[in-house]
């Protein structure tokens, strides 16, 4: 029987908080609005359910508040196969939460509040180590404080765990001497070009621009191209991943469907290139249903996805 992958997230939990209006407010105005919804979110949460969806061993290392709003984000964690024995509640603090405007043409506007992910500690690495040491990969994101980020990475490399940076949302201040600890960078385009200050217009100048951060000293730097598939830089080169073709719905969450299922195929024994062939896949499976975390499929959907494309 193959080994169930084991994957570690150290990141953010929220509630995203999603009010649809015919147009928006001006300030001090009150308007009615036809629709609300709320989700759960946060990009570590995103990619932590992701690759629990696909089986694989998922342990959270995350902080909640003590409001109404975490009983839904532990549950959910439940609901989804995430263990979530390192989410703490932080007494006196909110959840973190994203308040989402979407007017008629799709245009939005949105407020987040970090709350408690705010106060997710390089001491609470350090306290899940024996869950994250034994894992085959640990994910982090930037919806945490920095050093809470390099105290992660300076631990996988540390205790021989590979580890995935997802450079999001990108910070112009990033410490590269600090974040080439990871095994993997996984930017999407936009991030790429903030983090190098290079054009990334056409393919060619992704290509370059990735380049740069492996003769930095990062292992590997896989960026994201949404449509059109991804790009990944060694120090042997770069190549490309092709893109799956479906017709989109919505996009969102589908760097997160992207890089959980990456995780989940790599911790499996599948080569860097086979994961992320996976991952491509699973991501274009999230764009042709809504939401985020809803719309990500799980394995016995995936497989039945990628038997039609045969």
């Amino acid at each position: 029987m193959a080994k169930r992958p084991r994957i570690g997230v150290v990141g953010s939990s929220n509630v995203d908080l999603v009010t649809y209006v015919d147009r928006m407010p001006v300030w001090g105005e009150t308007i009615a609005a036809p629709r609300f919804e709320m989700s759960h979110g946060g990009k570590g949460a995103n990619q932590a359910v992701a690759a629990a969806k696909l089986g694989a061993a998922v342990v959270m290392v995350s902080k909640v508040g003590d409001d109404m709003l975490s009983d839904g984000v532990l549950q959910n964690f439940e609901r989804t196969g995430v263990d979530a024995r390192h989410v703490e509640r932080v007494n006196g603090q909110s959840t973190g939460t994203a308040t989402i405007l979407v007017d008629k043409s799709g245009d939005n506007c949105i407020l987040i509040v970090k709350g408690a992910n705010g106060d997710l500690a390089p001491e609470d690495v350090e306290r899940a180590g024996e869950d994250l040491g034994s894992c085959d990969l640990i994910l982090i994101q930037l919806e945490v404080p920095l050093e809470t980020v390099y105290a992660t990475l300076a631990f996988g490399r540390r205790r021989g765990v590979k580890t995935v940076l997802n450079p999001a949302p990108v910070v112009r201040d990033l410490d590269i001497e600090r974040a080439r600890d990871a095994s993997f960078l996984m930017p999407n385009e936009t991030e790429l070009a903030i983090l190098t200050r290079l054009p990334v217009e056409s393919e060619a100048e992704v290509a370059a621009a990735a380049k740069t951060l492996v003769e930095r000293g990062f292992e590997a730097v896989i960026v994201t191209l949404g449509a059109r598939g991804a790009l990944i830089a060694t120090p042997e080169g770069g190549r490309r991943i092709a893109p799956v073709k479906v017709e989109a719905i919505d996009t969102t969450g589908a760097g997160d469907a992207f890089i959980g299922s990456f995780a989940r195929y790599l911790a499996a024994g599948l080569s860097l290139d086979a994961a992320l062939a996976q991952a491509s896949r699973y991501a274009a499976f999230s764009v042709t249903r809504r939401g985020a975390q809803k719309s990500f499929a799980t394995e016995a959907e995936f497989e039945a996805f990628c038997a039609k494309l045969g």
